[in-house]
């Protein structure tokens, strides 16, 4: 019998306005996705959306009416699938990873074992996640860093021409690890004359600081940083992975961009095989989004999960950041409930 695809727009709001040098936002929609097999079992997906990527919550529900008739009638055929998907639609990321994890999901539940023991994983390996401190004011950004007192590792949004007026902002009340992120706002240049007060200010990894395209901008920032370089928007899937070896010492997967769980186990195996370290990211998503890179962390190195943790309205319960520390669920599949 043929699994039935099912899904659903919703809108999710953050707490505070959340800025990265590319725009700011307050409110983002969601799809919710689900897949039910013949006897009535559902498996769960989300869709992350993202405008830099092309997709809108209406581009994925356009995508879904497209993915569903080329589904295998049996979830466990997740290789099949994947494939199939990908023919019948070669964009779309993140409608595409909604599906697939949605058949984990069913598959998980279908054996009765959470997706990471599937995998044969160590939820205690997982990493300790950062929390993101969005670009604002000097004076929101030392608040929003008070209020992320519990979590011990801070990402901190740069590529502005206010870069030091925050970095200053964030270290006047915390001497904790920092992380930074420009999101690709700089030019070659620009970011090789930040990197002086990057390192003044203990920043302990630098993500994306140049644009996608500029691979060559990105090796020559490489070339000055004595801080590892970390690929993100110019690290969509594992074939761009060879051409960044050399260039940058790690990439960060995002399941929005990638397009599959089954595509991010590969960006792991070609990063490692190319003695690269591992990142796993994420977009403003709930609990459901962020479940679904979290059953892989325990391959990673560097855990940055925190977009359920910046909303102000989860609708879903499933893994947890508190503290900083990666609690993965125990319940078959994601282990994902609503709340």
């Amino acid at each position: 019998m043929a699994l039935r695809l099912s899904s659903e727009v919703f809108e999710v709001r953050t707490k505070h306005p959340f800025t990265i040098a590319r725009g700011t936002s307050d409110a983002v929609r969601r799809v919710w996705v689900r897949l039910t097999d013949g006897d009535g079992v559902e498996g769960w997906g989300e869709a992350d959306p993202s405008w830099y990527y092309g997709e809108t919550a209406d581009t994925v529900v356009a995508a879904l009416a497209r993915l569903e008739p080329v589904l295998p009638a049996d979830p466990f055929e997740l290789e099949a699938a994947e494939a199939a998907m990908l023919r019948a639609l070669a964009g779309n990321a993140a409608a595409r990873v909604a599906v697939s994890a949605a058949l984990h999901d069913l598959v998980g539940k279908r054996l009765g074992v959470p997706l990471w023991r599937l995998w044969g994983l160590d939820p205690a390996r997982a990493p300790v996640s950062s929390f993101t401190i969005g670009l604002d004011r000097p004076e929101i950004v030392r608040e929003k860093v008070r209020e992320a007192e519990p979590y011990p590792i801070l990402k901190i949004k740069v590529g502005t021409p206010d870069d030091e007026a925050v970095l200053r902002a964030v270290r006047e009340v915390t001497t904790k690890p920092i992380r930074a992120d420009a999101n690709g706002g700089w030019s070659a240049k620009q970011a090789v004359a930040r990197l002086p007060l990057l390192e003044e200010m203990g920043v302990e990894l630098l993500e994306q600081p140049v644009a996608a395209g500029d691979l060559a901008g990105l090796a020559a920032v490489h070339r000055a940083s004595r801080i590892p370089l970390v690929a993100d928007e110019a690290c969509r899937t594992s074939s761009d992975i060879p051409a960044l070896a050399g260039a940058v010492d790690g990439i960060s997967i995002k399941l929005a961009k990638c397009g599959s769980l089954r595509e991010a186990l590969r960006m792991i195996a070609v990063a490692r095989a190319h003695h690269l370290s591992v990142m796993v990211g994420c977009m403003i998503e709930t609990s459901l989004g962020i479940t679904a890179a979290a059953h892989f962390t325990p391959l990673l190195d560097i855990v940055d999960l925190d977009g359920a943790a910046l909303l102000a309205d989860d609708p879903f319960v499933g893994a947890s950041i508190a503290g900083g520390r990666l609690t993965l669920p125990t319940a078959p599949g994601l282990g994902v409930t609503r709340r």
